[in-house]
């Protein structure tokens, strides 16, 4: 028997999974740069920098599409549920925002401008500010954690549905 699924926009999907392999490339890359040798730590800075500041501009097309394009119906489920998707959706896009956003600006008050990708400058919106430097990395670093716990959340959240309940929910993003 051929199960049919509605599924969300090719776009949207791309786009999700897009997200999904820049940010397990970013955090490690991010996390390993304390444990780096000083000479190459640089280097490190600028590929995480860098693709922190892609996932900020692929997370803005993200919202973008999603605000043009329909989602698919959501699947039937208990009220605590949909909360619990909606609430963990809507904060993955939040701190999906403050984590690039936090951390380039960091980067800037810390008095070091980002060229992406080694490539190109990117205007410093504040320059070099000590006095907010420090609080920029703490947001940085705290949503870090918060954004691993989220992911976290739904990761149990897709095996919730595909292992222990076998609905189609997975199938509706690949």
């Amino acid at each position: 028997m051929l199960i049919t699924v509605e599924r969300y926009h090719g776009a949207a999907r791309i786009l999700h999974w897009i997200v999904a392999a820049l940010v397990l490339a970013t955090w490690p890359l991010g996390l390993m740069i304390g444990f780096a040798k000083k000479e190459v730590s640089l280097n490190f800075y600028l590929v995480h920098e860098s693709l922190g500041f892609l996932i900020l501009w692929v997370m803005l097309v993200r919202i973008g599409t999603k605000l043009f394009v329909a989602a698919p119906a959501a699947e039937e489920a208990p009220a605590i549920e949909r909360f619990a998707a909606a609430a963990v959706h809507g904060l993955l896009y939040l701190f999906l925002i403050i984590m690039p956003v936090s951390g380039f600006l960091a980067t800037n008050a810390h008095g070091f401008p980002l060229v992406w990708f080694g490539l190109l400058p990117v205007w410093s919106p504040i320059g070099k500010t000590p006095d907010i430097a420090w609080t920029l990395s703490a947001i940085h670093g705290y949503s870090a954690w918060i954004l691993l716990g989220l992911f976290a959340l739904h990761i149990g959240a897709v095996v919730m549905h595909h292992v222990i309940k076998r609905d189609q929910t997975l199938y509706r993003i690949i």
